[in-house]
């Protein structure tokens, strides 16, 4: 894990690749619990009789799920101390480019994209997200999340 301390030390990220996070199995477990969090009961991702003849040969996870998970996984690569806050302030993109099979593997690799002072004591930092699936060459998401560290 990458530490960081302060507004200027965040600044100088800018530009640089952050690392990866440790791979995560998806469980179907925790794809059903997404489900019932959301109301997201589509059979692609729960009924695993039908989705095993279906055109992913199995479960998937859900695009938002995927999504979700860089929160846990971008807390394993980047630490920023010495703010009072950081925030997600939004998404500039988001695809995704292959489904996440329950049972497969992730992680997420982060880049530093752009820092940039938008008020008195407050940086913004654009990042581009890459979710990995083990053993495939095509990324589950990729994703322009934009952050807001506030000292």
């Amino acid at each position: 894990m990458l530490t960081v301390s302060g507004l200027d030390e965040l600044k100088a990220l800018a530009g640089r690749e952050l690392g990866h996070s440790s791979w995560l199995e998806i469980t179907q477990e925790r794809v059903g619990q997404f489900a019932d969090a959301t109301g997201d009961h589509q059979w692609i991702h729960l009924d695993v009789e039908r989705a095993a003849k279906g055109p992913f040969r199995g479960t998937i996870a859900h695009g938002y799920l995927t999504l979700s998970l860089v929160i846990p996984l971008f807390g394993e690569i980047l630490h920023v101390e010495g703010v009072k806050m950081g925030v997600n302030y939004g998404l500039d993109r988001v695809r995704f480019p292959s489904p996440v099979r329950v049972g497969s593997k992730i992680r997420l690799a982060a880049t530093a994209v752009a820092a940039e002072e938008v008020q008195s004591r407050c940086l913004q930092v654009s990042y581009d997200f890459t979710v990995e699936i083990e053993g495939l060459d095509k990324p589950a998401c990729v994703a322009r999340p934009i952050y807001r560290y506030y000292a």
